[in-house]
């Protein structure tokens, strides 16, 4: 499940009436004349507005920006306190330095003499000057490394580590300043805790941060993570091995120091599923980052492939070959249980077989291989699926497949939010399916006039607890198959223009 309830606040703060000029307007030279004393009125207005948010610190008797004058506190977009530079993007040694201006991470920065110590949840960082007089701690960081800052709730699961910047005593042994293991290259450090365990969180909260923070070490950097799982690392490897040459370390469970000259704490996150190109090194984007998979799965797609071909070579000897028939474009449906799940899916197959798609249905699960679930999907034309963290599979898709998201009642927002919008970016055609009240299951439990189904967004206005009770938990969802056609055939005729054309370039 996606959790998603601040975004649902933040979008309602500023409301926008746009105007059409021509409604407006008609006569552009008529609007001149009317609009001259007023334009005069207006500029001296400005001006004195000016004047006084210029003054208005100095006039004041408490701290005050303009920008608070003009906004409410905290209704910012959050794009906007995203700088381009961070403050600690240039740290001198012997220094700890941490970047809290996000809502929704903390980073920090450390260089110098850096020492784990796992069983006081501490990193110190040792500078070169010594202290007679013994030694002395003259400053302290706490940072919990995970994505989700502005979730207090669930930032309280997090372990939180101290950043200790301390002066060595140069007369009293100290076995938190001994060094078991030396890395010669960085490390980050970052926690898969919180939501990990759900595919939408894993990469949103984790990878994609965890590539953003890591790609300019070019793989020579060491990841040390708490709240360390097993079934993370097995998960993820082929991954993992694309963004470090190194083992990652289980900060709790490896109780040796491990001494590193620098560290980054904590990851850096842009935006849902996304990799804002201004902010990398080298431009990179979300692009970047799904070759990143492509790298980290083709190796267990080309086993698979050897495997199958080999078992057809084998029947094929008993078996007399059949005529190839010309390859259908491939959809595939990924498919629910439970809440948001197709209630007619049979029939939704039979159609899109019928129209001409080869269909394949897909079920993830959490102990699901996801080179398997890479390869349906990479090699795909289009892919159909209900609004949900299953979604995230999308990044699995090449750019220029289509992806039809079902959007249930109530979840418009959000659908566009964290999967449309990221489609998009990687390069996928999007296309919305929202469902129509009689297209949902709570068309049966409530009147027709009911908010529930009339007006979703007076009921999402009420809380996140009744938007995932009603939209959620208890929604499923029954298509129009007459309506949703229409998107399949235009699919359909999208990905088949696409291959004659590539076809034809191809035989040139």
């Amino acid at each position: 499940m996606v959790h998603y309830q601040r975004y649902i606040q933040l979008r309602k703060v500023v409301n926008v009436t746009y105007v059409d000029e021509e409604d407006a307007c008609v006569n552009m030279s008529a609007c001149n004349k009317r609009s001259k004393p007023k334009l005069l009125f207006f500029l001296l207005f400005c001006t004195l507005l000016s004047s006084c948010l210029l003054l208005s610190p100095h006039l004041l008797p408490f701290p005050t920006s303009p920008l608070s004058l003009i906004y409410p506190a905290g209704a910012e977009d959050e794009t906007l306190s995203v700088s381009k530079t961070s403050p600690c993007s240039s740290v001198s040694n012997g220094t700890i330095c941490c970047d809290r201006s996000s809502i929704r991470s903390d980073v920090c920065v450390m260089k110098g003499d850096i020492r784990t110590h796992s069983s006081s949840f501490s990193v110190f960082l040792y500078t070169s000057k010594i202290s007679h007089t013994g030694e002395q701690s003259f400053r302290q960081e706490k940072i919990r490394p995970y994505t989700r800052k502005w979730e207090p709730s669930t930032m309280a699961t997090i372990d939180e580590l101290t950043l200790i910047d301390k002066k060595p005593n140069s007369s009293i042994s100290d076995d938190r300043h001994k060094c078991d293991v030396y890395h010669d290259v960085p490390a980050v450090f970052f926690s898969t805790g919180g939501y990990t365990g759900n595919v939408y969180h894993e990469f949103n909260d984790g990878l994609i941060p965890l590539y953003i923070t890591s790609q300019k070490y070019n793989k020579k950097v060491v990841f040390v993570i708490l709240e360390y799982h097993d079934w993370w690392i097995t998960k993820y490897e082929n991954l993992l091995k694309h963004l470090s040459d190194f083992e990652p370390i289980d900060f709790s469970g490896d109780k040796r120091t491990h001494c590193f000259s620098d560290a980054i704490v904590g990851l850096k996150i842009h935006n849902e599923l996304a990799v804002d190109s201004s902010l990398m090194e080298g431009s990179k984007t979300i692009k970047d980052f799904r070759d990143i998979l492509d790298k980290g799965y083709r190796p267990r797609i080309q086993g698979l492939v050897f495997e199958e071909e080999h078992e057809k070579s084998q029947q094929n000897k008993r078996i007399k070959p059949i005529r190839q028939q010309p390859e259908k474009p491939k959809l595939v449906i990924i498919s629910r249980n439970g809440s948001r799940e197709i209630l007619n899916e049979n029939l939704l197959v039979k159609m899109a077989s019928k129209i001409g798609f080869s269909v394949t249905v897909v079920k993830p699960q959490r102990t699901s291989e996801l080179a398997k679930i890479y390869r349906e999907l990479n090699s795909s034309d289009v892919m159909v699926g209900v609004h949900g963290a299953a979604m995230t599979h999308f990044l699995f898709m090449k750019p220029g497949s289509v992806f039809i998201q079902v959007v249930p009642l109530g979840t418009n927002w959000a659908a566009e939010t964290y999967y449309g919008e990221p489609a998009k970016k990687l390069g996928l055609r999007y296309i919305g399916y929202e469902i129509l009240p009689r297209e949902s299951s709570l068309y049966d439990e409530y009147q027709s006039d009911d908010p529930v189904l009339s007006d979703p967004n007076s009921v999402n206005d009420r809380g996140w607890e009744f938007t995932k009770k009603i939209y959620l938990d208890r929604q499923k969802v029954r298509l129009n198959l007459v309506r949703f056609r229409k998107r399949l055939i235009r699919s359909y005729i999208y990905t088949m223009t696409k291959r004659n054309t590539n076809d034809m370039v191809r035989s040139q």
